[in-house]
């Protein structure tokens, strides 16, 4: 599916978003704005963006605050990819050097240290103390899942576990975008619950299939090894589905005694995974959450906004790295 037909409504208002974000680096050290710069010029598609704009469209909210909550939300969002990044040993990504293939680990860190507090001064620009205190919770929730992934989910295969994990890790910031935009508009209650939901079940299944993409994307693109998380303890979705149907297999046995230290077996497990159904099992519970996402936005009147908005979770599951 072409990113076009989620982009197109709101790309005037995404090149205002733009706008903002490169301001953040202004007057800075002439390394952290070179730094900054590069971060920004990786990209992406601005998903998180778009859907707070097509949120706020869609119920009416003033453009100004929608552009400074769009452009806070992707700073947020950035910081912790530079953080993970490093946390990770990634040294690409989008297929573009990461900052920490080129700076210290020192300076890696204070520049995300300084995206989130940007992030958090764009925040507070919106002027409205609920929207304020849910930018904060949701930066609180996403740092205590990376520890919490790192101290206590290694090699655990568990739904619950999972869901957690994934939930703290992309869909918290999703469900707050969404929601977010609905507090600035004149919606009630009942609606902004909607958006919260769309936000949740879309940011859930936007995790599933990078997991997915775990096992089937390029590592030249990835910039990390295919079976990376799975390699470092983190059993993701395709991987309990085929610990389900193989609970006798040694290696996924291995798994929690310590076993993703062996890289070999876990090389061995991983293109075990490749050679089933596991991942198409993956696959169709992210189109599930999909489904359910688009629900929520079955009572609203056509627009184009809402095309938009189904046409966004759409293509979270029909996307490539």
């Amino acid at each position: 599916m072409n990113t076009v037909t989620f982009l197109s409504p709101v790309q005037a208002q995404l090149q205002l978003v733009e706008a903002r974000l490169h301001a953040q680096g202004d007057d800075r050290h002439p390394d952290l704005h070179a730094a900054f710069e590069q971060i920004l010029a990786a990209g992406g598609k601005r998903i998180r963006p778009s859907l707070a704009l097509l949120v706020g469209d869609m119920l009416g909210a003033p453009e100004d605050k929608l552009v400074t909550l769009s452009a806070a939300v992707e700073l947020l969002h950035t910081a912790t990819l530079v953080h993970d990044d490093l946390i990770d040993g990634a040294l690409l990504r989008r297929g573009m050097p990461t900052l920490n293939a080129r700076w210290s680990p020192a300076a890696t860190v204070l520049t995300g240290d300084f995206l989130f507090a940007r992030a958090a001064k764009l925040a507070a620009e919106t002027d409205h103390i609920q929207l304020m205190n849910s930018f904060a919770e949701t930066l609180a929730v996403i740092v205590n899942g990376e520890l919490t992934q790192m101290f206590s989910s290694r090699g655990v295969i568990n739904r619950e576990n999972y869901y957690n994990r994934i939930y703290a890790k992309t869909a918290s910031l999703f469900e707050m975008t969404s929601r977010s935009s609905a507090l600035l508009s004149p919606a009630d209650k009942a609606t902004i619950e909607l958006m919260k939901k769309f936000g949740y079940e879309t940011g859930i299944a936007f995790q599933i299939v990078d997991d997915i993409l775990d096992f089937t994307g390029e590592q030249a693109t990835m910039g990390k090894p295919i079976g990376y998380d799975l390699m470092n303890g983190l059993v993701t979705l395709p991987a309990i589905y085929y610990a389900e149907a193989n609970p006798k297999d040694e290696d996924i046995k291995s798994l929690a005694d310590g076993g993703w230290g062996n890289r070999d077996h876990m090389a061995r497990l991983v293109e075990s995974i490749r050679k089933t159904d596991a991942v198409e099992k993956a696959m169709m519970e992210a189109h599930q959450h999909v489904e359910l996402a688009l629900k929520t936005l079955a009572g609203f009147e056509p627009s184009l906004e809402r095309e938009a908005l189904e046409n966004l979770a759409k293509f979270i599951v029909d996307r490539n790295i």
